[in-house]
């Protein structure tokens, strides 16, 4: 009724069909701007592109300060300074937690040989 001037009780009194309310829903999901249909549909539609453009760019200054930060400390101060954060997004799934990264195994010389050795047979 906000956009169209339609009353949906006009469905039930007989005066509206099920296609117009499905036109009208489909060209809601299509509406510029922010609409409280499409935010209850899809919660990436509660932020605008201005707002999106911003948060991006916040993100991108705090990682170039951090970046600035970390080239022109000394080692002891570096460690200290812990990475930025990206501003949550709406609709935005949390990352997943990646496992610790395996020590590296190195090679014996026996292996090295056994390796090389087969790789000239070629």
């Amino acid at each position: 009724m906000e956009f169209f001037n339609v009353d949906l009780l006009d469905l039930w009194r007989g005066r509206l069909s099920l296609r117009r309310v499905g036109v009208l829903i489909k060209s809601l999901m299509k509406k510029p701007g922010r609409s409280a249909f499409l935010m209850a549909v899809d919660e990436r539609a509660e932020w605008d592109e201005t707002t999106y453009l911003l948060a991006r760019s916040s993100d991108a200054l705090e990682l170039s300060n951090f970046l600035f930060l970390s080239a022109n400390l000394s080692d002891e101060d570096r460690n200290q300074i812990d990475p930025p954060e990206p501003i949550p997004r709406p609709g935005a799934t949390e990352p997943e937690q990646k496992a610790p990264a395996p020590e590296d195994e190195f090679a014996t010389g026996s292996e090295l040989t056994d390796f090389f050795g087969r790789m000239n047979s070629l």
